[in-house]
């Protein structure tokens, strides 16, 4: 007698599996095979997409790229060509103004020549002339001493 009142008042076991079969069978009836269906169509979806998209993917994306890399060697070239361009035109340039500058700088010293060779015949020309007074002068005074003995 023990044993059969422990078990229908403190063995729940029998309960707890009449519940989860209770549970199950609702489960199965309601849900049917929804999600092998799911399953199924997700199997199937993700067979397509290996077999047909990835593929079709695969072959434009390796085109457009080699497109791409094309393109960029391309643009990569023309702008080397304008670098090479723009450092020539710089050397070119850089070469012009040092030339202009020589120049400027021979001209500048043929300008001073000249200028040295004016001044020279300049304080010659004033070396003369004052001689030419100093002369005129002496010759004044020496006039002047022929009137002042009177």
């Amino acid at each position: 007698d023990v044993g059969e009142i422990y078990s229908r008042l403190l063995d729940h076991r029998p309960v707890i599996q009449g519940e989860i079969r209770y549970f199950v069978k609702e489960f199965e009836e309601k849900r049917g095979l929804r999600e092998l269906r799911v399953l199924e169509n997700l199997k199937s979806t993700i067979f397509e997409a290996n077999e047909n998209i990835l593929p079709k993917c695969e072959q434009s994306m390796h085109d457009n790229l080699n497109e791409v890399l094309k393109r960029l060697q391309a643009s990569n070239n023309m702008i080397h060509r304008l670098q090479e361009r723009e450092h020539e035109e710089r050397k070119l340039q850089a070469d012009k103004v040092m030339a202009d500058e020589e120049n400027r700088i021979a001209h500048w010293e043929s300008f001073m020549k000249e200028q040295q060779n004016k001044q020279a015949e300049v304080d010659e020309e004033h070396r003369k002339a004052m001689e030419r007074l100093k002369e005129q002068y002496s010759e004044m005074e020496k006039e002047l001493a022929k009137y002042v003995s009177f």
